[in-house]
């Protein structure tokens, strides 16, 4: 059952326009006329082309670009608040990269807690319900008053793992001491051993050392992490598991971020592959970085916006991968 296309709208942000199409075309709704651009001053404006009064509104927006996340932030809760003031009867934020989310604690004197900052904005401009995927702290959903369903890659990782790899030859690896929980999911859902390896860092996004816990000589290393921003991280861990005997390496991240040079790192790294989702715009990527793979994820967002607007249990896609 699709939703009817008279009570729900979906609405694409500037950020990612294919994934919204993407969508659009799994649920049967056409993306409604709302165009947002930018004043000469650099100012965003929204403008909406259609009625949203007492309509179910889902709007598409993820976190993305060195210059521009920021703008398309602000796009969002422009958007978020048009949609309110219009009288829509929920409004939904469709975020499949959180932004901000690794500001998630005080983690030393006089930092902020932006992620929680970014939930205020985000349920001040009229907010109703996120959609996320794989959060960096999942207690970011705690941030909000409003209901947060955090939906995960990994069962899109899994049929792709087991539709692509022999599992004998596998072994799944984190690259750090944090996602220690996700990689060991992974790995008993696979019934395949798993290891990580403990970083130090000097400063933000610069590993100074790593160390390998677990046995990876002979085997397939899947480094499996919700995102990949310089990938210093992920090239140096390649590193550590050649050198500790590993066959070959291929990294699977939720989010690809890829700022600064961290595709010219990728192209002279030591990785077999790496695989990431579609949550963020990946174009001028592919294009330029030919180790690079895609999983789409659209069908776990659409599947998501159905449940929720006919009222079905979301929990169900938290252990399986629509088609």
């Amino acid at each position: 059952m699709t939703p009817s296309q008279n009570s729900v709208k979906l609405i694409a942000g500037n950020s990612h326009p294919e994934l919204a199409r993407l969508i659009s075309a799994k649920l049967g709704v056409k993306l409604a006329k709302v165009g947002a651009f930018q004043y000469t001053n650099q100012e965003t404006a929204v403008a909406v082309g259609e009625s949203v009064r007492d309509e179910d509104v889902y709007i598409i927006q993820t976190g993305c670009g060195e210059q521009t996340i920021n703008q398309f932030l602000m796009e969002l809760l422009i958007i978020i608040n048009a949609c309110k003031i219009a009288s829509a009867r929920r409004i939904t934020a469709v975020i499949p990269n959180f932004p901000y989310a690794r500001q998630d604690k005080k983690d030393k004197s006089r930092a902020p807690i932006t992620a929680k900052l970014i939930a205020n904005l985000l349920q001040t401009a009229g907010c109703n319900h996120v959609i996320t995927m794989d959060l960096h702290a999942s207690q970011i959903q705690g941030f909000f008053r409003v209901p947060v369903d955090n939906l995960y890659a990994e069962p899109s990782v899994l049929r792709y793992i087991k539709d692509n790899f022999n599992q004998e030859d596998l072994i799944i690896v984190s690259p750090d001491a944090g996602g220690a929980k996700r990689v060991a999911s992974i790995a008993d859902k696979l019934d395949v051993n798993f290891a990580l390896i403990h970083k130090e860092r000097q400063k933000a996004n610069e590993v100074s050392k790593m160390v390998l816990v677990g046995d990876v000589s002979n085997k397939v290393c899947l480094l499996v992490d919700d995102m990949a921003d310089t990938c210093g991280t992920l090239c140096k861990a390649a590193e550590v598991l050649l050198e500790n005997g590993a066959q070959k390496v291929i990294a699977m991240i939720t989010h690809g971020i890829f700022s600064s040079n961290a595709i010219e790192k990728l192209n002279n790294s030591k990785l077999d592959k790496i695989i990431c989702t579609n949550s963020m715009p990946l174009k001028d990527s592919l294009e330029k970085c030919s180790i690079l793979e895609t999983i789409d994820i659209s069908p776990t967002l659409a599947e998501a916006i159905r449940r929720l607007h006919n009222g079905e249990s979301v929990s169900y896609l938290f252990n399986n991968a629509p088609e």
